[in-house]
């Protein structure tokens, strides 16, 4: 054997010598061992520097993968120097190179296991490790079987034979340990360690290949000895190639998990025959030792696993036990089915719950139970649930279906059925009684789409309605022709304002009722909102069927009078019908009723008005007036002309009456066309206030110039019952310092009968101020002679219908004069209205008429006109 290195001899000859016997003991051995040495150690070094290169580019990145590069570095470096010491071993049953090339496979194997990058349990690898263990077993029992007891033979030598075949045996068992983990791997390095395992198997398989020729005496194969020089090669381009993310398929941990007992499986069938042939000769003790270690082993496993069932089984039980009694503690009722209905097992609380007993339920079809509407479609459910081969049929469904319950109530119900986990063909279904849910529900739908007051639909469902029938109109499904119907209870403000808003629902209750017998079975009746109702009409064509019935809901509200707090209410309905159009939307179709309905309230109530497209336009032009006239307080676009009332005997101007105009831009818009839509929009308040102290300070400035004039205005309904509007006047009063009795206020009689109470509350309250009060347009006919006694007027003015007819019309003269003398006989200031012919002026005068105003005796002026006038001449 040689040695080191001798002491006495010097390092540089020691050297030389070491480099003579190195080649003259590669000279000695096979080409074949020679050819595979060399080229492993050459691959096994470049893998080892490759491996070491991605180590530490992946140092940062993939920590796992460069660990386990580093392992197999090492690894590829110690089989190398146990290749290159095996020239120098003097006998092959005292070998330090198998020994190095050993411990390279368990470090390489260890580089492969971090590359799977697996955290695994005690059991787990202890169960690697078995399986690993009856592989290796399996493989050499029929290696034995196949060849290795034929080398054993010619050997004569067990411990040589086991010394030589222990290291290559401990290398299969060690690539058998590795290989689950590495299949099963979701790691990014996967392939690095599948890489490991190639270079594992070509190791054993070369050193099985290697320990027979030995044993033998032969050369070895050389294909044998370039397996591990391609896998090292191979393994040193892994990590320079692409990165593969590697997903583990369940398929693929199952069949690991067949592998050992396959292999002990044909290692016994291979036994077995070999023992009918007779040709297994006398046993040889370690064989017999294998052999009986993988009974006993296969036998271990078959008791923990039989534990593990029991154990899983009694879990199972448990867990069912615990859902069951879970389920029933909550009210559902548990049972058990197969697949055609049949009640195997049924839990107690289906007495509670359905009034069955469970003995009179077990044996028969949960079919007999259910609402034969229900019963096709859940027997589908349930071929579905059915295994198939695949098994790729749901494991679990819900299930909502009618159940009849010992009282003959039908129950609504929620299911869930799933495969019963004992292994049966049964299915475990948790059933759940929800009718309080769906009452709650339809209580909730009920609601939503229902008005509370009336119980009829409401606004949202009407919509909604209204669009259906419409998109049937157009899919050609539905009615020929459609109407919508809007009615507006007139007078129904006042009955809140009178006796509560509980007795005005209740009187909305009556209506909703008498408007529900008024109305055809498949009309759609609904409350809008308020005290406005909304009927669908389909009229099939006939456009006189939905006028009908618009005149009958109007009689149907006015026919008698309501009966609310003990007390009578008589109201009666402004009612608006618009017709459907070719593609016009549902909301335009409202809309045209709801504008009908609103012309019918402008016409006084009680009537039906079929929308037309003027209607639109005349709300259009409303709405655009009534922005026009907020831009034009904004930007101060009103004026104000004055007309003189002048005393008929002197012609002498005793007051001015105050108007408003307005110029929009260079276009004068009469009065008539805006002062509705100021009153409609609540606009009047603010113009009415500008107009009050800007003709106030005209008016002060006059009488400062020594002119005795009083000054008159017109009140709105919204203005006297604007919430300051007392506070108002006297302001304006005090900041223009006009005493309070040159300001006449003026109401016209119709502003008397309305709301009357507050009105001649808050009017004397302008009479405590000092102001005067007049009544114009008086002789209409709508207020009665007593208001004179209960409102202290100072004025009356007559209406300039009555001044028109002067000399022409018997009568109206008749009722001029008459006027005329009530005022005398009354103390009143009697103002005449309209004077435009000259005839009008002398009858005035001749029936003692005092003061007028109009065209013949002087027309409206701005503030400039009335300060010439001042200033030439004091009358007209």
């Amino acid at each position: 054997m040689i040695r080191w290195r001798d002491p006495r001899v010097p390092p540089a000859a020691a050297a030389a010598a070491g480099a003579v016997a190195f080649a003259a003991a590669l000279l000695t051995e096979s080409p074949a061992l020679v050819t595979g040495a060399v080229a492993g150690g050459i691959a096994a070094m470049v893998a080892a520097v490759s491996l070491l290169i991605a180590s530490v580019k992946q140092a940062a990145t993939h920590r796992p993968a460069a660990l386990a590069a580093r392992w197999m570095s090492g690894g590829a470096v110690i089989w190398t120097a146990g290749v290159a010491l095996r020239p120098f071993t003097e006998s092959a049953f005292d070998s330090f190179a198998d020994m190095f090339m050993l411990v390279g496979t368990v470090v390489t194997a260890s580089g492969a296991l971090i590359a799977a990058d697996r955290k695994l349990s005690a059991r787990l690898a202890l169960r690697h490790l078995t399986d690993a263990y009856l592989c290796a077993a399996s493989l050499f029992l029929i290696g034995w079987m196949v060849a290795l007891r034929h080398v054993y033979a010619e050997t004569a030598d067990a411990p040589a034979f086991t010394l030589v075949m222990l290291p290559p045996l401990v290398g299969l068992l060690v690539t058998f340990a590795v290989v689950p983990s590495v299949l099963t791997s979701k790691a990014s390095s996967w392939l690095l360690g599948l890489a490991g395992v190639g270079v594992l198997a070509t190791m054993t398989v070369a050193g099985l290949s290697a320990a027979v020729a030995r044993l033998m005496d032969v050369e070895p194969q050389l294909w044998a000895v370039m397996l591990a020089p391609v896998a090292f090669l191979l393994l040193a381009a892994v990590p320079w190639g692409p990165r593969v993310r590697q997903v583990a398929r369940p398929a693929v941990g199952h069949a690991v998990a067949i592998v050992p007992l396959a292999l002990v499986a044909v290692a016994a069938v291979v036994l077995l025959v070999q023992q009918a042939s007779g040709r297994t000769g006398a046993p040889v003790t370690g064989v017999v030792v294998v052999a009986v270690s993988v009974v006993l082993l296969l036998l271990v496993r078959l008791f923990v696993v039989s534990a593990a069932n029991v154990r899983l089984r009694g879990l199972a039980k448990l867990s069912e036990r615990q859902l069951r009694e879970l389920a029933e503690s909550t009210g559902d009722v548990v049972f058990t089915c197969d697949y055609e209905g049949v009640v195997r097992e049924i839990g107690a609380g289906v007495e509670v719950t359905y009034g069955y007993s469970p003995e009179e339920l077990v044996g028969g079809s949960i079919f007999d139970y259910l609402h034969p509407e229900d019963v096709p479609g859940i027997q589908v459910a349930m071929r579905a649930m059915n295994l198939d081969e695949d098994n790729t049929a749901p494991g679990a469904c819900l299930i909502a279906c009618r159940v009849r319950a010992a009282d003959g109530t039908w129950r609504p119900t929620e299911s869930v059925a799933t495969r019963h986990a004992g292994g049966e063909d049964l299915l475990l279904v948790t059933t759940r009684d929800v009718s309080d849910e769906e009452a709650l529900r339809n209580q909730v739908a009920h609601l939503t789409f229902h008005d509370g007051v009336t119980g009829l639909p409401n606004r949202a469902y009407f919509e909604e309605r209204t669009r259906e029938v419409l998109a049937g109109r157009t899919s050609g499904t539905g009615t020929a022709n459609v109407a919508v119907i809007f009615l507006d209870l007139d007078g129904f403000t006042s009955v809140n304002d009178s006796v509560g808003h509980a007795s005005g629902d209740y009187l909305l209750g009556q209506a909703a009722r008498r408007l529900r017998g008024a109305v055809r079975a498949d009309d759609t009746l609904a409350r809008w909102g308020g005290d406005e109702f909304a009927v669908l009409v389909e009229t099939g064509g006939d456009a006189q069927v939905a006028v009908d019935l618009a005149e009958r809901l109007v009689r149907a509200v006015s026919q008698e009078p309501f009966r609310v707090a003990d007390r009578d209410v008589a109201l009666t309905a402004s009612v608006g019908v618009a017709f459907t159009e070719d593609d016009l939307p549902a909301g335009d179709l409202m809309r045209n009723a709801d504008v009908a309905m609103a012309r019918s309230k402008e016409l006084g109530g009680r009537r039906v008005e079929v929308f037309a497209a003027q209607m639109h336009a005349d709300v259009m032009r409303r709405l655009e007036l009534a922005a026009d006239l907020q831009r034009a307080l904004i930007e101060q676009q009103f004026a104000i002309e004055y007309q003189p009332v002048v005393d008929l005997a002197t012609s002498r101007v005793t007051a001015v009456e105050a108007l408003v105009r307005w110029w929009r831009g260079s276009v004068f818009v009469p009065p008539e066309q805006f002062l509705d839509a100021a009153e409609d929009t609540g606009l009047i308040v603010p113009l009415s206030e500008w107009i009050l102290r800007e003709a106030c300070r005209e008016v002060a400035a006059w009488r400062a110039s020594s002119w005795d004039i009083g000054l008159s205005l017109n009140l709105s309904a919204r203005q006297i019952m604007a919430p300051r509007f007392v506070e108002t006047v006297e302001e304006a009063l005090t900041e223009s310092g006009l005493p309070a009795s040159m300001l006449t206020l003026e109401v016209i009689e119709e502003m008397l009968v309305e709301d009357a109470e507050e009105t001649i509350k808050r009017l004397s309250e302008l009479r405590a101020l000092g102001v005067r009060l007049a009544i114009d347009d008086f002789g209409t006919g709508y207020a009665s002679l007593a208001f004179l006694r209960q409102l202290p007027v100072d004025m009356i003015k007559i209406d300039p219908s009555f001044v028109s007819g002067l000399g022409k019309d018997d009568t109206l003269t008749l009722l001029t004069r008459t006027i005329v003398r009530l005022g005398h006989d009354l103390g009143l200031i009697v103002v005449a209205e309209g004077i435009e012919r000259p005839e009008q002026l002398e009858l005035l005068k001749q029936m003692g008429c005092t003061r007028g105003q109009g065209f013949l005796v002087a027309r409206p002026m701005a503030a400039r006109g009335v300060d010439s006038l001042m200033r030439t001449s004091l009358t007209v």
